[in-house]
């Protein structure tokens, strides 16, 4: 069985749905869990502090192994306090799962900068400053696992949905921050990994427990990413449904990058557009 004794997970957005089922699985295999959620509306507004409070005593009423915290980690210097209060009352921090998101609707002509930099803020600002704190603490324990979040909304255009251009920029900006990190995490035994979940939660307008795509089947292919037995980084794990594929970009065999990328030859515009077939043939992901 995949334990997790003394292990030390920061989880982002863990008051509610896939991100509670995740702190509730670690701390049953013996994590000690810090839950952070800052209590957000639906529509990314608001506070309710005591949301995260309330999902920890659900868990467990009385343990030394759960602290919930309702900071907004919303700049830089908040992350890194927080990161530093956890060294400070833990002694380390093993696991980051960036879980916190959200989800909303703006078409391209009706985007507004106060949309587009709340989703850039959970999305982007925050996994990355999160990390950059956590960076050298990981890098002195010789050890660290990092989970980001992605969706296949962004990655897929069959899945894209009108509106979601800010949401997609956030969820293809976390797999860019992975494959970055999982290449300076590698020689401090640092893994960086990404999940694309589908699961029903409010973010679908489900309330309660689903009769399927329920969030806690999302939870253990997490569980396997932050545990010492993943050996890997740089992956995208899709999950849905209890089933689960693991998918990353790989170059193809025998390419000389830059010089040569195994392509088609073309020096014109006209050539390109006679060669399109073959160019396109083998759409890699």
């Amino acid at each position: 069985m995949i334990r997790l004794d003394k292990q030390v997970a920061l989880i982002t957005g863990s008051a509610r749905g896939v991100g509670y089922e995740y702190a509730k699985l670690l701390y049953d295999r013996g994590a000690v869990i810090i839950m952070q959620d800052y209590g957000v509306d639906k529509d990314g507004t608001g506070n309710n502090p005591e949301l995260v409070h309330q999902a920890a005593q659900s868990i467990s009423l009385d343990s030394d192994r759960i602290w919930a915290v309702d900071v907004n980690l919303n700049n830089e210097q908040h992350c890194q306090n927080l990161v530093d209060q956890i060294v400070e009352k833990f002694g380390r921090i093993d696991i980051l799962i960036h879980n916190a998101g959200w989800v909303a609707y703006q078409t391209i002509e009706e985007l507004t900068s106060e949309f587009l930099e709340r989703s850039i803020d959970v999305n982007v600002y925050i996994p990355t400053w999160l990390s950059k704190a956590l960076f050298p603490v990981m890098k002195q324990q010789k050890y660290g696992r990092m989970v980001f979040t992605t969706s296949d909304r962004a990655i897929y255009k069959e899945y894209g949905l009108k509106g979601l251009g800010p949401y997609a920029i956030g969820k293809m900006a976390q797999i860019g921050l992975m494959n970055i990190l999982a290449v300076e995490g590698e020689e401090h035994g640092i893994l960086v990994n990404a999940v694309s979940p589908v699961a029903k939660t409010r973010m679908w307008n489900v309330e309660g427990e689903p009769d399927n795509l329920k969030p806690a089947q999302i939870a253990t292919g997490v569980l396997y990413l932050v545990s010492p037995d993943c050996i890997d980084s740089g992956y995208i794990l899709r999950a849905a449904n209890g089933h689960f594929y693991a998918v990353k970009w790989t170059e193809r065999e025998g390419v000389a990058y830059p010089m040569d990328i195994l392509g088609s030859a073309c020096e014109t515009p006209e050539q390109i557009a006679h060669a399109w077939k073959d160019i396109t043939h083998s759409v890699a992901f």
